[in-house]
């Protein structure tokens, strides 16, 4: 079986309010290489043309932090979701 044919088996029930919240003004002053872009396992980041700026597809989070590792400037704020909500993992 695949990655994305186990990913897809999973469970997400999604909070209203995002448990990863992004300091816009770290991310555009300090950080140049922009690691959150290529990272997250899930590919859930991306730029907005628009306003120049990072967003992330919370709902989708495999809850693994890797984002707020990667993020050597501290831009990104990870915690896990309250208490009911993410991802849950099934066998397959």
């Amino acid at each position: 079986m695949r990655i994305d044919e186990k990913l897809a088996i999973d469970a997400f029930k999604t909070d209203k309010e995002s448990h990863i919240k992004i300091n816009h003004e770290i991310c555009r002053s300090k950080c140049k290489v922009k690691y959150c872009l290529f990272i997250c396992p899930a590919h859930l980041y991306s730029v907005n043309e628009e306003t120049n700026e990072i967003v992330v597809e919370f709902a989708g989070c495999l809850e693994c932090g890797t984002c707020k590792v990667a993020c050597i400037e501290g831009a990104i704020d990870w915690i896990y979701p309250k208490g009911e909500f993410g991802v849950q993992y099934r066998l397959g």
